[in-house]
């Protein structure tokens, strides 16, 4: 598999806020603790083991015991899990959603991702031991977003009548979706017909793709994980303090020109139970669940953080922390919008004195197949190229390769000058002629653009076997206008190539920070 890389700012597809974090721009370093470099891991390490206590670090070994106790596991997780209770061992993690069929390509890339920092960073670091982790997004409830998926240009939709929390949902039935699939799909098919809830049928799955590189998987919509975080609950739906840090980031961001993506409500906390995951807001008596009649008095609040923790479900703006409150860990990998958002929350980290992990973006990539590959290399594109909106593309392309002058510059220019003269001419005899003039040029000049245009097209014909190589290229590699990795799914690649995800682990480079193509081998 060829392997080439495409620097960010060559892309054109990154923000200027992305792209400064990735620069180390001096304005933004305020707004986290330490930059994704390998070095930068040393004291981390060290402000993370002050910190995290080995009462946590039991009652996580527990948690992760049970959740994995139905599951057949590869040596490597077995000693990942016990190896948590160790004070010299650290997690990686990224999240994200439960999207079916592992959704989007990017979800592969993500867990790609914290595999190879372990990697690299055991390498570095000898004495410690660190532990790729999948965070499940289980408790969300915005199941639209989950409940497709696009394979082989096709997209496939799961219909279902649930609500609440979607790791609670019955994935059975997927099985239409599945009995329409083509190729073997057996490790879905394990995992959504023979588990209980969407939560265990992912933790499923992902252990059978990731297993065997010690990825360890957690979920989080769990009371005795939950019990860690009851004074943050109570802080939160009582003193707010999560707003007022959250607020007071934005304002500096702000002040720096940057634009920031989330807000902090007063209390960024939902009440969840099966079925139900809504937003919980003060009232003038107590609290209310928004979109029911269930009501709390202060009272019954207090009750419940410190009886039933579960029931709580942190928003976007606290469940970083707590992530980072029950778990030893040291970086969070995400795509660009995530490490974005991260940087609005560092001073609600401060106020906790739980540390800010290192943000890392997660690896980026397009893929190429053996057919469009060849079709890539006879297109005589530049790898920067591909990124270029389709019709700048073919418009570029054209302009520089035809053997005739497509543009009218000179003789637009000469016309002008003769109406220049003619307007010159003709105010002398009426000043009122002047306009008349100037709209002539104006109607002229579009003239000559519509002629320009025509040359254009009729030039792109001329070339229409050229173009249509590189349209295939374009809509391989961006569906629809949008990147393969945030469209098309890893089956895609994984049924024709057994070996995909091992081709991926072995060329992506967790601190390299460049977008990646791989093209796989072609006959010439």
């Amino acid at each position: 598999m060829q392997h080439i890389k495409i620097p960010f700012k060559d892309t054109k597809i990154f923000s200027p806020f992305f792209l400064d974090y990735i620069h180390q721009k001096d304005s933004l370093k305020k707004f986290y603790n330490r930059f994704p470099s390998i070095t930068e891991f040393k004291a981390q390490i060290q402000d993370k083991q002050k910190s995290f206590s080995d009462q946590s670090r039991n009652v996580l070994h527990t948690c992760l015991k049970e959740q994995y106790k139905d599951l057949e596991v590869s040596a490597l997780v077995e000693t990942n899990i016990n190896a948590v209770k160790e004070t010299n061992t650290f997690t990686i993690t990224t999240g994200h959603q439960l999207n079916i069929f592992t959704g989007p390509l990017y979800f592969i890339y993500k867990i790609v991702s914290v595999i190879n920092a372990c990697k690299e960073l055991k390498k570095t670091y000898p004495s410690f031991h660190f532990i790729p982790v999948y965070w499940m997004a289980s408790e969300d409830h915005d199941f639209e977003e989950i409940s497709y998926f696009k394979l082989y240009g096709k997209k496939y939709t799961w219909e279902t009548d649930q609500k609440g929390g979607v790791g609670r949902f019955d994935p059975k039935g997927l099985k239409n979706i599945i009995a329409d699939l083509p190729g073997d799909i057996s490790v879905f098919e394990n995992a959504y017909l023979k588990h209980n809830n969407l939560s265990d049928a992912v933790r499923y799955y992902v252990n059978e793709l990731f297993g065997n590189e010690g990825l360890v998987v957690i979920d989080a919509d769990d009371r005795t994980l939950k019990s860690q975080l009851t004074e943050i609950i109570e802080d939160d739906l009582f003193s707010h303090t999560a707003k007022a840090k959250v607020e007071a980031t934005n304002t500096a961001l702000n002040a720096e020109g940057y634009s920031t993506q989330v807000h902090a409500r007063d209390i960024n906390f939902f009440y969840l139970t099966d079925g139900l995951r809504s937003r919980l807001e003060k009232t003038t008596d107590g609290f209310s669940v928004v979109d029911t009649d269930i009501q709390f008095t202060d009272n019954q609040i207090r009750d419940m953080i410190k009886n039933e923790p579960e029931k709580f479900s942190p928003n976007v703006i606290l469940r970083p922390l707590y992530q980072e409150v029950i778990l030893p860990n040291l970086a969070y990998f995400g795509g660009p919008a995530e490490v974005i958002y991260w940087l609005q929350l560092k001073g609600v980290f401060d106020y906790f004195k739980v540390p800010f992990p290192i943000l890392m973006p997660r690896n980026f990539a397009l893929v190429l197949d053996g057919p469009t590959a060849r079709k890539f290399e006879k297109t005589g594109l530049g790898v920067e190229e591909l990124f270029h909106e389709k019709n700048f593309l073919f418009n570029d392309w054209v302009s520089k390769n035809t053997h005739h002058n497509l543009t009218l510059t000179q003789e637009l220019n000469n016309v002008n000058t003769m109406l220049n003269e003619v307007k010159a001419r003709a105010i002398k005899i009426d000043p009122t002629l002047g306009p008349l003039v100037e709209a002539e040029a104006k109607r002229t000049a579009r003239s000559f653009e519509r002629i320009e245009q025509k040359l254009l097209k009729a030039e792109k014909r001329n070339h229409s076997d050229k173009l249509r190589q590189m349209e295939d290229v374009k809509d391989y590699l961006f569906p629809h206008g949008s990147l393969q990795e945030r469209s098309d799914n890893f089956l895609n690649f994984y049924q024709e190539d057994p070996k995909f995800i091992q081709k991926v682990l072995a060329a992506f480079d967790p601190f390299d920070f460049q977008f990646n193509l791989l093209m796989y081998p072609y006959s010439k």
